[in-house]
């Protein structure tokens, strides 16, 4: 239980302190956010959980996958944002990725990438 209470403060301490920095400046902040942290730590938990090499191998190559549908919805939030608000701004992102998402696992799946 210990190790879980550990995991669980230093990822949200990490997602804090990007919040953090990310008031005081815009583009370390947006650095720090693109960075795979989370990613980093992830590999990191299975590593150290003694996961097999081909768990924590297939992880990285799910996660590269799955970011490449996300990248559009950078683009469409600030343009949306001083025009719709923030909230019908965020659902409509998480719509638009969605949409992206499916219709690139569609895209991809001839390939052999199998994202559904």
């Amino acid at each position: 239980m210990t190790w879980i209470i550990i995991k669980y403060c230093l990822t949200s301490a990490m997602v804090v302190l990007i919040s953090e920095l990310a008031k005081r400046s815009d583009k370390l902040g947006g650095l720090i956010a693109a960075l795979p942290l989370v990613t980093f730590l992830t590999l990191i938990w299975l590593y150290l959980e003694k996961q097999p090499a081909s768990k924590i191998a297939n992880h990285a190559w799910y996660t590269f996958w799955y970011v490449i549908p996300t990248l559009p919805m950078f683009l469409v939030f600030p343009a949306l944002l001083p025009r719709i608000g923030f909230w019908p701004t965020l659902g409509s992102c998480a719509v638009l990725t969605i949409v992206i998402f499916y219709l690139f696992a569609l895209l991809v799946r001839p390939f052999g990438v199998q994202l559904l």
